[in-house]
């Protein structure tokens, strides 16, 4: 995992730090492997309360590797030894599930985007629950580029982020878009000069909070986007009548009035 990916933990804030510099970040089968090695590790980890995914060097992730695409092209398979057609991983295939592990990760994620994030790279961004972007990244949907589609959950999520015709005019076109055009259509939530720095100030905010209220907040946050609204109540409901009464509940209160909270995790 080390050769592709970093991976931190501080005062409850993982940090992935995507670490393939030389290639822009490049998706490989072993960077498929290191991600996903990562986000599972994670998943399995009480005391993380929030996490920052980022790229070394000069970009976020450029995509697929230029490797790969070639030799999709003679006829291989995207990703060797990997059957894509098969539901894999829940709902989610291979390389869906490179992505969407973040979304179901249990703590918040966030994505600190500089430099580019292309095709695969867009796509994992996306599956972050919030992204910071640097002034003058770039990126694309660029799939029709290389005669391909979003195959990666991009089209599942970018419309839930902009709208349709957004979505549909950069899948169709592929072309290269800004991070003030991002901002503007829905994809970034916030820019800063140094959107790492940001991530983890924000990350360690989260921290801060209650991990049961905070687990709680994306568990329904994840279930608004799939489902109708009495469903949703419901949940509230139910989340709302776990939290009460608990002691990270009752610690909460009490730290807010006299003292920096003091956390326990069930």
């Amino acid at each position: 995992m080390e050769n592709r990916v970093r991976l931190t933990i501080e005062s409850g804030v993982a940090h992935l730090r995507l670490n393939r510099p030389d290639k822009m970040n490049a998706l490989d089968p072993a960077m498929f492997k290191a991600i996903i090695e990562a986000g599972t590790q994670l998943g399995a980890r009480k005391d993380v309360r929030a996490a920052v995914i980022s790229g070394e060097g000069r970009a976020f992730c450029a995509g697929l590797d230029l490797d790969r695409l070639i030799a999709t092209a003679n006829g291989d398979p995207l990703l060797p030894s990997i059957d894509l057609t098969r539901r894999t991983h829940s709902i989610a295939n291979y390389a869906q599930h490179l992505v969407w592990l973040w979304r179901e990760l249990p703590v918040p994620v966030i994505a600190a985007v500089h430099g580019v994030a292309f095709g695969g790279g867009f796509q994992f961004a996306l599956g972050a629950d919030f992204r910071y972007f640097a002034p003058g990244t770039k990126l694309a949907i660029i799939e029709a580029k290389w005669g391909l589609v979003p195959d990666m959950c991009g089209t599942h999520l970018a419309r839930h982020l902009a709208r349709e015709d957004i979505v549909r005019e950069l899948t169709y076109t592929g072309r290269i878009f800004s991070a003030e055009e991002a901002l503007a259509y829905g994809f970034a939530t916030r820019m800063f000069d140094d959107p790492v720095a940001a991530a983890l100030a924000t990350a360690h905010e989260i921290a801060s909070r209650s991990p049961d209220a905070i687990r709680a907040a994306k568990r329904l946050l994840n279930l608004s986007a799939t489902s109708d609204e009495a469903t949703g109540l419901a949940a509230e409901t139910a989340e709302q009548a776990a939290l009460l009464g608990t002691p990270n509940h009752a610690e909460a209160v009490r730290s807010n009035l006299n003292r920096p909270p003091r956390w326990s995790y069930s």
